[in-house]
């Protein structure tokens, strides 16, 4: 590829290292051209490296744009990549030139770029958010920023997520801390002195105070720790005062700006990290590379990086009593520095190497040529309506396996989601969204899809509602009616119990829809009686069926969150308030208990739709007498799936705590409130259901002792792989409409 870079050639920090490494890197296999658009370190170093670099000074920013455009008529880039606000600046005035795509890089938040300084904020910080505007395309450092500029508008589709990566591979050898730190900085260090570091600007915005608050709370009990602060900046006089009212001047050193820093790093035993804003903030792999255990506020990207309690610390940003209780847990503990270094050093050297980083921005840049060239004006994209937005977990779980698959067919594809909290949905999935009722904002959505997808659960039914029932028929015919193929995805049918209703459902699908695919058979039957006959109907299995579970580490993680042992034995309940619930709480209270006392297995609840599903746990909870836990925080839907995938049997009234655990190759036994949970069971083959109103304890034991046994362990994995396969008709169907609409 050719790539043209431009960046402000100030850059510090991160920012610089992440560009200079990240061209180097880049030039081995690709054309790269790097402007700065100011004289100094930054371009002296990339050429002392052999990088191609042209410096155009920063004086009248249409001089600046002229230069660019003659350059890039003479190098002929494939795509254009900016770097901070002058960068970003010429590159929106160069895009009205050129057809060219024009990404940037988010190193930062680029409202608190200038935080403390109110005059570079309101002009610079000004001129690059108006900028960053005119971008084709963004490239945040980090997850946490993605979320952050989805937030404030920015399109989820035209974003690409990437992190910092480093060299390990070249740690400092053999330095004689002592040695160097008296050199550089006049200070005596003894060998059972605990060192702390911190390199960063001293800045509003890395919040230093913090970092000298807690220290200075963790010397008074452990008075072997020094804390050194390799950085400058305008905010040293306040810093230098603070220490010496908290009465540790003496233990503090401030060391000015360090470079190289690899040595600094080298004689620390703690990093730490306390900004209220980054994005994967480079300092910390240094640390990690140098071999230091990590302590960090909890921004950016670094609770992707560490595990808290595993591989670091990481804390709430200014909270300084709790950067003092991680510092004595590291102070007092040699080994569990050096555990928490080693296991950090492994996870980053995997996940966050600079290989890594290189490939993720070289697919990045694939991404972002294609999508540029991908026609405007053609039909394209898929319109997908569901019960989205209103915090069910299982509904959560269908739309995200849908996009997966849409993905899988195309990762190009622009995809529209009809939502009851369209900018969440933006956030999570990054799809465009709609709010589900506004009729404007669909039908606009309509004029330009190849595909609608009437997508999963079970929509088409009046037991809760007539008005959404036709409401979903509305939208089946208008997308029709504005030239989309129209597939129900893996859904369910009924009950539509009025007369009036049953006959709307029928003329609508037989006209409006091409392809059905059904979760189970019981829907094929309804819509026979219905006389719904011209859509192609297929037998599937509910989109969820491919979803899998979080690591062993984050379910971990997430039940000692929730105060639950993660290596116990359990029996998984997931409830559901409903009719007839109350009259059966001491039958399924006998039932638990008998697990317990049985065969061990400790009742755990796992809610499907948190918060609401915590009620009946509560209510049953208050008369167990046994040991029992709840997941009382709201969890992801794979982290969901990897705790109901831990029980050695599920009993639930939510037909998503079956259908996880049934995927997961867990027992299931089903207290059954509403068809569709009949449906499934009965198409898994399922002999473990009990319509709800007629639980007892009788009947729920039996099921217990052949759930337990393993008398229908084969069976269970047998009916996860079969739901597997059938689910993939689901993206089959859904590749043949969008091919034939293409075609037209």
């Amino acid at each position: 590829m050719r790539i043209l870079q431009m960046m402000g050639g100030g850059d510090v920090g991160g920012a610089k290292t992440h560009i200079m490494t990240l061209v180097q890197a880049l030039s081995a296999q690709n054309e790269v051209c790097l402007v700065s658009f100011r004289d100094g370190p930054f371009p002296k170093e990339a050429a002392a490296r052999g990088l191609n670099v042209k410096v155009f000074e920063y004086v009248n920013p249409y001089t600046c744009r002229n230069k660019v455009l003659d350059l890039i008529d003479e190098f002929q880039p494939e795509i254009i990549h900016t770097h901070g606000s002058k960068a970003n600046l010429i590159g929106a005035m160069v895009r009205a030139k050129r057809k060219i795509p024009l990404m940037t890089t988010v190193h930062s938040d680029y409202r608190l770029d200038y935080m403390g300084a109110p005059l570079k904020q309101y002009t610079r910080g000004t001129i690059n958010a108006i900028a960053l505007r005119f971008m084709d395309f963004y490239q945040p450092v980090a997850d946490r920023m993605a979320r952050t500029l989805i937030m404030r508008g920015f399109d989820p589709e035209r974003m690409c997520v990437i992190y910092n990566g480093m060299d390990f591979t070249e740690p400092v050898q053999g330095l004689d801390r002592a040695a160097y730190i008296k050199e550089q900085w006049g200070v005596e260090v003894g060998e059972d002195e605990v060192l702390c570091g911190i390199a960063a600007r001293l800045t509003a915005v890395k919040d230093i105070f913090t970092c000298i608050r807690g220290f200075a709370g963790a010397v008074k009990q452990q008075p072997n720790m020094r804390l050194f602060l390799a950085g400058d900046g305008e905010d040293e006089p306040k810093l230098r005062r603070l220490a010496k009212e908290l009465g540790v001047d003496e233990r503090v050193t401030f060391c000015g700006w360090v470079s190289p820093i690899d040595k600094f790093f080298a004689s620390m035993d703690i990093n730490l990290l306390t900004s209220v804003s980054e994005t994967f903030p480079y300092s910390i792999l240094e640390g990690v590379r140098e071999g230091c255990a990590t302590i960090c506020s909890d921004v950016g990207g670094m609770s992707e990086l560490i595990d808290t309690g595993d591989n670091g610390f990481i804390f709430p940003p200014g909270d300084h009593e709790a950067l003092t209780r991680h510092l004595l847990a590291l102070a007092q503990d040699p080994q569990l520095r050096k555990d928490f270094a080693a296991r950090l050093y492994q996870k980053a050297d995997r996940e966050f190497s600079l290989r890594t980083m290189c490939r993720t921005q070289e697919d990045n840049y694939r991404m972002v040529i294609r999508r540029f060239a991908r026609p405007k004006n053609k039909r394209d994209g898929i319109v997908i309506c569901g019960a989205y937005g209103k915090g069910n977990a299982g509904d959560d779980a269908i739309l995200q396996a849908i996009v997966r698959e849409m993905r899988e067919i195309d990762p190009d594809l622009r995809i529209t989601v009809m939502s009851r909290r369209p900018k969440e949905t933006r956030i999570i999935y990054r799809t465009g969204a709609v709010y589900t009722f506004r009729i404007d904002q669909v039908l606009r959505r309509f004029r330009h899809a190849a595909l609608y997808i009437n997508g999963g659960g079970s929509l088409m039914q009046d037991v809760t509602s007539t008005r959404s029932l036709r409401y979903y028929l509305f939208t089946l015919d208008q997308a029709k009616r504005f030239g989309c193929k129209v597939m129900m995805y893996g859904c369910g049918i009924g009950p539509i119990h009025r007369a009036g209703n049953r006959r709307h459902a029928c003329t609508t699908i037989n006209r409006a829809v091409d392809i059905i695919t059904l979760r189970d058979d019981l829907s094929r039957g309804e819509l026979t009686r219905m006389g719904i006959v011209k859509p192609d109907i297929r037998l599937s299995a509910d989109p969820t069926i491919i979803l899998k579970p979080a690591s062993p580490t984050v379910v971990d993680n997430a039940l000692e969150q929730c105060g639950i042992p993660p290596h116990g034995k359990y029996i998984g309940f997931g409830l559901r308030y409903w009719k007839g619930f109350d009259e059966v709480i001491d039958e399924v209270v006998a039932a638990a208990e008998y697990s317990y006392q049985t065969y061990g297995l400790t009742p755990l609840f796992v809610p499907i739709e948190y918060p609401s599903d915590l009620m009946p746990a509560e209510i049953l909870g208050c008369r167990l007498k046994c040991p029992h836990y709840m997941v009382t925080r709201r969890q992801t839907i794979e982290t969901t799936i990897g705790i109901l995938a831990r029980m050695q049997a599920v009993i639930g009234i939510r037909l998503h705590a079956l259908m996880f655990s049934a995927a997961a190759g867990v027992p299931v036994i089903g207290m059954s409130y509403d068809i569709k949970v009949d449906g499934f069971l009965k198409y898994i083959g399922s002999r473990t259901c009990i319509q709800l109103r007629d639980v007892t304890r009788d009947k729920l034991i039996p099921l217990i002792d052949e759930c337990v046994s393993g008398a229908l362990d084969s069976e269970v994995h047998h009916t996860a792989e079969m739901l597997r396969e059938r689910e993939r008709q689901n993206q089959t169907a859904a590749r043949e409409l969008l091919e034939k609409n293409r075609q037209k």
